[in-house]
């Protein structure tokens, strides 16, 4: 069932890969320090997860001006989410839900990905999440369509709101 707005967001602890190793990234630990966005994208290194990581990442001075932190989270492993990373110019923390945990939690798995084109199974759908400090969901967006980009000033309201 599809989290709405209202629910406790669902936990979860993910691998993100920096130039000094493997971090491990842990929503609850973040929400005691500031709102999270969470934002789940499909794959990195494709033109539309490139075009909403750099928008987000050009953006990203504005939201954490209302006291938030942005968490993208992908089904990639963090050794490639680093090198997206450093190639696209993405500031953003990356983070792997290789293992899909965090993607079935908050219910934003494809059954399949781009049918007839790739056909793959258990991607991430392009998905935003806003979180309070209290650990509910104040803000819910996901698409079946990955061209469609999250709006940044939705998400902005809800962190004012």
């Amino acid at each position: 069932m599809a989290l709405q707005k209202g629910s406790p967001a669902p936990d979860f602890k993910l691998k993100r890969k920096t130039a000094d190793g493997l971090e491990e990234v842990s929503l609850h630990e973040r929400i005691k320090e500031s709102k999270v966005v969470v934002l789940f994208f499909p794959m990195a290194f494709t033109g539309g997860c490139e075009k909403e990581m750099c928008m987000v990442s050009d953006g990203l001075a504005g939201l954490e001006a209302l006291d938030a932190t942005v968490l993208a989270v992908s089904v990639d492993s963090p050794f490639s989410q680093e090198i997206f990373a450093q190639k696209a110019g993405i500031k953003v923390p990356l983070l792997s839900d290789f293992n899909r945990e965090a993607a079935k939690a908050y219910d934003v798995l494809y059954d399949t990905f781009l049918p007839g084109k790739l056909d793959f199974k258990s991607v991430a759908k392009r998905s935003a999440f806003v979180v309070d400090k209290a650990g509910t969901i104040v803000y819910r967006w996901s698409t079946d369509d990955p061209s469609v980009m999250p709006d940044l000033d939705e998400i902005k309201a809800a962190l004012e709101g």
